[in-house]
């Protein structure tokens, strides 16, 4: 094999490499994003809750002050 040849692998073979490691950084960043997607939906399904407690809770206050009005 000539100098050019291994030249040529040499360099196929360093970008090979590099294409691996970013392959494996992505995953890696994939999986945290996923992670921090998943806190996100259950934080965002505690407030929805939250809020609809609040919602329900404001709601009665306004029908009871009503009553109270027109007692």
């Amino acid at each position: 094999m000539n100098n050019q040849a291994t030249t040529n692998i040499e360099s196929l073979e360093s970008k090979v490499e590099e294409l691996l490691a970013l392959s494996q950084r992505l995953s890696e960043e994939n999986a945290q994003l996923k992670a921090q997607l998943f806190a996100l939906k259950t934080d965002k399904s505690g407030l929805v809750e939250q809020k609809e407690q609040v919602r329900s809770q404001v709601e009665g206050m306004i029908s009871r002050l009503k009553a109270m009005e027109s007692a």
